[in-house]
């Protein structure tokens, strides 16, 4: 058996022509799955002819992926079948090297020692220190080939995996087994922790929406109304029709939000929608139940303070997952069908409002609701990102791979990663590498957490930030309208 040569064929193969999306099952997992084998073979008392019939399975078991992914185990026999009499591999030789590979497929289900050493040897990295680095790089290549896949079951996949996985060589139990468990047990109680976060209806988000709507209802009944000013958004298409054909606003509010609400479920989600169904008629019962008190008649306190208030109430129930307001989900199914940002939609909406109240009830009034507008629009800037705004930060590093690991375990983060080079210093203008440049977005506060983490990876890392202005892509995380 010529193992040396089929291998340095192989290994040449799958470095040129494995697909680069292939972030786990590449050229070099099989070069790690080659030495762990060797080492558990080693450990596990095997003959010359053992270890090299061990050593060509881990060679070949994942070569399939050179042509299919599915049934990658069966093509690697197939190829192995092919190939291996040309290094002299014998039939008996060619059949055994085959029943390793195939003892691999998961679920494992491995027949003799040396296919329990090798199916050991695939899975070794979930007994060590790099845990995360691998799954990390084997979500990313199933992220590829299905992009629904979040991050919340790829966690419940690894728990599940790791619960029911037993090594099964003794030297694979003695060796790695404790770090295993440690592993798992990280994980559940990220999975524990994501689990209880992502509840539908939170106690947190049922008092935010109640708090929420009551300071909401308390601007208008206390300030806006009584004074015929306006606000912006749909809140201000409510306000304007209450004030043009006397509808009880209670009703008003509830009519125009429905066909948002409805819109909403299929723009944003329907967890979203059934939320905000709920605040919307929420509000319209503090209006028509709720005796507030008038406040003030003083046009700049009402501004200024009916701005406040009404801008505290929408952030509150913005927090909870919902919104009082649906003009962002208005803007949103429009941006899917114009060329327009949100912020431009959403201008030339209020502008369209404040226009018509500055024709049917005066200029004053109509200047002094969009100062209402724009306290409002800032006190839900501060409410629902306050000094928790978003930060952009790159970070350039030779060390990317155990900062990556350390941004999406440790701070719970998501990444994106850009090819680059480093290097061309003065002087050493020819001396530069590739690398992974790393783009993640965190809250000002975790800022300087961040900085340490990646400090302690690598002292020399260059890392600059810059503020995130608006986002695409959920409704919930974009930059309030209102």
């Amino acid at each position: 058996m010529e193992v040396q040569k089929i291998q340095s064929y192989i290994l040449e193969k799958l470095h040129r022509e494995l697909p680069e999306w292939l972030t786990y099952h590449n050229a070099e997992h099989t070069e790690i799955v080659i030495r762990n084998a060797i080492e558990l073979g080693e450990l596990e008392g095997l003959g010359t002819e053992e270890l090299q019939l061990l050593q060509t399975a881990a060679l070949m078991h994942d070569a399939g992926f050179l042509s299919t992914y599915e049934t990658h185990e069966e093509t690697s026999c197939n190829l192995s079948r092919e190939l291996l009499p040309q290094y002299n591999y014998n039939p008996a030789q060619v059949e055994a090297v085959c029943e390793i590979i195939m003892s691999t497929k998961v679920p494992q289900q491995p027949k003799n020692h040396l296919s329990r050493i090798l199916c050991d040897a695939d899975v070794y990295y979930i007994g060590t220190d790099d845990y995360n680095v691998f799954s990390n790089r084997l979500y990313r290549e199933l992220k590829y080939r299905d992009p629904n896949l979040t991050n919340e079951e790829w966690l419940k996949k690894q728990v599940d995996f790791l619960r029911s996985h037993n090594f099964f060589t003794e030297s694979a139990k003695e060796k790695l087994t404790a770090r295993k468990e440690a592993n798992l047990k990280k994980l559940s109680r990220q999975h524990h922790t994501k689990t209880k976060n992502h509840r539908d209806f939170s106690f947190a988000d049922i008092l935010l929406m109640i708090f929420g709507v009551a300071t909401a209802g308390f601007a208008l009944k206390g300030f806006l109304v009584p004074n015929h000013f306006f606000d912006g958004g749909m809140t201000g298409i409510s306000l304007l029709i209450h004030e043009i054909y006397h509808i009880n606003l209670a009703v008003v509010i509830i009519a125009v939000n429905a066909p948002l609400i409805i819109m909403s479920a299929f723009v944003a989600s329907r967890n979203f929608a059934i939320k905000t169904l709920i605040c919307i008629i929420l509000l319209g019962l503090c209006l028509f139940l709720v005796p507030y008190p008038v406040i003030t008649s003083d046009k700049l306190l009402i501004s200024i303070f009916g701005g406040f208030f009404l801008g505290i109430g929408i952030g509150l129930t913005m927090r909870g997952g919902c919104a009082v307001d649906g003009i962002e989900v208005l803007a949103l199914y429009t941006l899917r069908h114009t060329s327009f940002t949100i912020s431009e939609i959403v201008l030339g909406l209020n502008i369209i409002i404040f226009s018509i109240a500055a024709f049917q009830f005066g200029m004053e009034t109509s200047l002094y609701s969009m100062l209402t507008y724009f306290t409002a629009s800032k006190t839900v800037d501060y409410v629902v990102e306050g000094i928790e705004a978003y930060t952009g930060v790159t970070i350039i590093s030779g060390n990317s791979e155990r900062i990556k690991e350390k941004l999406v375990n440790e701070m719970g983060r998501g990444i994106t990663i850009y090819k680059g080079e480093r290097g061309f210093l003065p002087g050493k203008y020819e001396v530069h590498t590739d690398v992974d440049i790393i783009f993640t977005v965190i809250s000002r506060l975790e800022m300087r957490k961040l900085k340490n983490l990646v400090y302690a990876e690598d002292p020399k890392a260059f890392v600059f930030a810059s503020t995130i202005k608006e986002t695409a892509g959920g409704v919930l995380k974009r930059r309030p309208p209102h």
